[in-house]
């Protein structure tokens, strides 16, 4: 009984040294926006401009593609770019347009090592993408090629699906999809230019196989441009076996609704 109640307050104590920490560590460096650097309440949140600044994708959208619709139609259900060119994956959902906030939070990801947005990104995904969460089999990120991963040290789409893993229960297959091709960036080129940039840039090694035939696979990915990485990333996955593809990022890039 005495050990027991030593091992109870041995606990309680420690939570309490803990939750002074950090008490004593947000008087010395308050927790600030993770985008604007502004003042928060909360460590690893938005301040409330550049929340509201987040164009949040809530229904109605496309069905497949998850384009916002503006207006609600009881019979709209599917956009006109999925019935007149239909993907090659079976869903998309992003949990926020891109946009000047949106932008900030994926560059700050993917360029100015700022490894701790892909918490909250990653939550903001597991959100809206829970219906996609709920049917899945095994998370694929959208894989880097060796060169450019070892040059930025880190595969931010690697990251982002590690933590929706742990939210969603998700197992992750980091290995199973891989770029054996060095494409060029995508940033300055045409959609046409992107669809033929990323042509035959990604495999399914054979050892690897398994973890997609017959599985249903959500593609994870930082930001959906033109679709044409994620496209080429699901025929490859589609070739390998998978029984559903679906698409989840944390950013959308759609035309002006």
């Amino acid at each position: 009984m005495g050990l027991r109640w030593l091992e109870r307050t041995g606990t309680r104590a420690g939570h309490l040294a803990r939750a002074g920490g950090r008490v004593l560590l947000d008087l010395a460096l308050p927790p600030t926006c993770i985008s604007c650097k502004g003042m928060v309440t909360t460590a690893g949140g938005l301040c409330g401009p550049c929340w509201n600044g987040l164009r949040h994708i809530e229904r109605p959208y496309c069905e497949r593609l998850g384009i916002p619709f503006a207006y609600e139609t009881p019979e709209r259900h599917l956009s006109v770019e999925a019935v007149t060119d239909p993907p090659d994956f079976d869903r998309a959902r992003a949990a926020v347009l891109f946009g000047p906030v949106s932008q900030d939070l994926v560059h700050g990801l993917k360029y100015g090592d700022r490894l701790d947005l892909a918490l909250p990104m990653a939550r903001m995904m597991a959100r809206v993408g829970s219906g996609l969460l709920a049917e899945a089999e095994v998370l694929v990120p959208v894989p880097l090629h060796a060169l450019r991963l070892w040059r930025r040290r880190f595969n931010q789409s690697a990251l982002l699906a590690r933590h929706i893993a742990r939210m969603s229960g998700t197992p992750v297959a980091l290995d199973a999809l891989t770029r054996r091709k060095a494409t060029s960036s995508q940033v300055s080129l045409s959609r046409a230019e992107r669809r033929a940039n990323v042509a035959g840039a990604f495999h399914v090694p054979p050892a690897r196989a398994a973890k997609i035939a017959g599985r249903r696979v959500v593609l994870v990915d930082d930001v959906f441009t033109t679709g044409a990485t994620v496209a080429a990333c699901a025929r490859t996955l589609r070739r390998a076996g998978a029984a559903r593809i679906d698409v989840l990022t944390f950013a959308r890039v759609v035309d002006a609704i």
